[in-house]
């Protein structure tokens, strides 16, 4: 839940970003990957701890798979959002990575997945599309390919979820995140740096903004979420995750005198009643 809500101040610190600095999306993602590896893996240099990790080439693989997909989720959603919009990106995008992570979970598991889980589900779909709004329409062909773009990011978020709950060797929650997130921003950097610009101005607000967005909800939210992942349930996990839009939501409405509206405010509630149907529900799968 913690992740959840670090995760909903992201937007509103990337939003800040773009409109100080004129970076795109892909650069904000980049950044964002960059810095907050990049932060971890001083923390383990000051600390002493990094040469005294020792991963196995599994662990090593595991990091670079995570890191792609990072890399995966990220840029796949922006691109949603340009081929379609904000709201239909994040409908899809949020909405379908409960349901595949629950789905994946069923299979490996080989059980039905609980009701509670399934309500929660339908109750948190439910009010995300009351919380971001009805889709902006457009050309047919660019919202199937957002569209598209935006399942490929749910399945890479899904993904994230489930490697997530298996812990790397010994290396712990932080570590696992900023060294996977670090690759995963230098795999990022040359789409960044090809399809836009990302030279910004050294001022105090800007770096201020990129080690927020790095810190708070890229390292220590990822922290926290891999941190979970191993005494909650992977679909309980996804689903509160859901506390992202709706913690931008409250920034928005606070931040930018942005209105909910009635709409706004029942999708919120529908969001909290599935957050709180979720944890203090029975975990279901080991």
């Amino acid at each position: 839940m913690g992740a959840g809500v670090l995760w909903g101040t992201g937007g509103l610190t990337g939003a800040l970003l773009i409109d100080r600095t004129g970076i795109d999306v892909l650069g904000v993602a980049s950044f964002r990957l960059l810095v907050g590896g990049g932060l971890v893996v001083a923390w383990l240099l000051a600390s002493g701890r990094l040469h005294r990790l020792r991963p196995s080439g599994r662990s090593v693989r595991r990091l670079l798979t995570l890191g792609a997909l990072a890399a995966l989720y990220q840029s796949c959603y922006f691109a949603a959002v340009q081929l379609t919009s904000v709201s239909l990106a994040t409908l899809v995008t949020l909405g379908a990575s409960p349901v595949l992570v629950v789905a994946a979970e069923s299979v490996a598991g080989r059980r039905r997945p609980d009701r509670r889980i399934l309500l929660a589900i339908a109750t948190a779909i439910a009010g995300l599309a009351l919380l971001v709004g009805a889709p902006a329409t457009g050309d047919p062909a660019a919202v199937l390919a957002g569209m598209a773009c935006a399942l490929a990011s749910a399945s890479g978020f899904a993904a994230i979820t489930m490697l997530g709950a298996r812990p790397v060797d010994d290396l712990g929650p932080l570590p696992t995140a900023g060294l996977s997130f670090a690759a995963g921003g230098l795999l990022l950097l040359p789409v960044a740096v090809l399809t836009g610009d990302m030279a910004v101005a050294p001022d105090a607000s800007t770096l201020g903004l990129l080690l927020y967005l790095g810190l708070a909800p890229t390292a220590l939210a990822y922290g926290l979420y891999f941190t979970g992942l191993r005494s909650v349930a992977t679909g309980s996990a996804a689903l509160m995750s859901l506390l992202e839009p709706l913690t931008a939501a409250v920034l928005g409405a606070i931040v930018l005198d942005e209105r909910l509206g009635l709409a706004g405010l029942a999708g919120a509630v529908l969001i909290g009643s599935a957050v709180v149907m979720t944890a203090t529900g029975r975990r279901r799968f080991p």
